[in-house]
């Protein structure tokens, strides 16, 4: 029988950050956030496993940094991090020179491969964040809660949430999310993908091979000095993101949950993520 679109509904391992990674970069005890801790460079991170197809690699922009110019680098690389002899100090253009990787510097728009594409991805992209609970990247769906960034509570989050909802807010603002994926093609290569905000970008590089294990690449570039991991839910959502969802569509701004009477760990799971 000839199945619809893929729910990504596999049982993925909790994504975290490969041991190896550049040499200004500091991974929290989870593995689960990397900061640069100085510089500008030298902070190139990439995943523990290879990804599967469908599978987004998504980060938060936790931090910030002023006075340098450049901002977060992501992609895939067709090579083992642990094969590395040394972790090059730039994503672009050493990394990418090596061969077998393909890493874009996060923009507004950018990498489409050809105009003619925009129609084809028009079906998948942002009509408002509750028409749809799904983001359609040709035949893979993945749940569009969590590809979206989120303001800190405050008076005016409602309004923030908002805006990163439409994905107008630069792309490199904090609390942005960007994701990085790939799909199967017809002819056994893959077309690599990037989701901004809940937003796909459509084909960033095509003809990726796909046989092989394909790692996700964060570099923690220039303005960018921290990010987190966010770790996406597929196939139906857990009971604790459904109780989030309800609770927040009945409330103004985040800062009201406070004075709602539920446990603290729900109360700040509805707040923060």
């Amino acid at each position: 029988r000839e199945r619809g679109p893929a729910m990504a509904a596999a049982c993925y391992p909790s994504s975290r950050f490969h041991r190896v990674h550049g040499a200004n970069v500091r991974l929290d005890a989870s593995r689960t956030q990397a900061t640069r801790v100085e510089s500008f460079a030298n902070g190139l991170c990439f995943s523990q496993e290879p990804l599967a197809p469908g599978q987004i690699f998504l980060v938060e922009i936790e931090e910030k940094e002023l006075g340098w110019c450049g901002h977060l680098r992501v992609g895939l690389m067709a090579h083992d991090p642990s094969s590395l002899d040394v972790v090059p100090e730039y994503s672009l253009p050493d990394l990418v020179n090596r061969g077998d990787s393909w890493v874009f510097a996060v923009t507004r728009n950018h990498n489409r491969i050809t105009p003619d594409t925009a129609a084809e991805q028009a079906s998948g992209r942002v009509q408002g964040f509750l028409s749809d609970p799904y983001l359609l990247i040709e035949r893979v769906r993945i749940p569009r809660d969590k590809l979206v960034g989120r303001s800190r509570p405050g008076r005016y989050s409602h309004i923030l949430d908002d805006l990163y909802k439409s994905n107008v807010l630069p792309a490199t603002a904090r609390r942005s999310r960007i994701g990085v994926l790939y799909t199967l093609q017809p002819d056994g290569t893959a077309d690599m993908h990037m989701v901004i905000n809940g937003e796909d970008m459509g084909p960033s590089a095509r003809g990726l091979p796909a046989s092989r294990p394909l790692y996700a690449v964060v570099d923690v570039f220039a303005s960018t000095k921290s990010v987190r991991l966010i770790q996406v839910e597929y196939g139906f959502p857990s009971l604790q993101t459904l109780c989030r969802l309800i609770i927040q569509k009945h409330i103004v701004h985040r800062l009201a949950i406070d004075g709602l009477s539920l446990p603290p760990l729900l109360k700040n799971f509805c707040k923060y993520e």
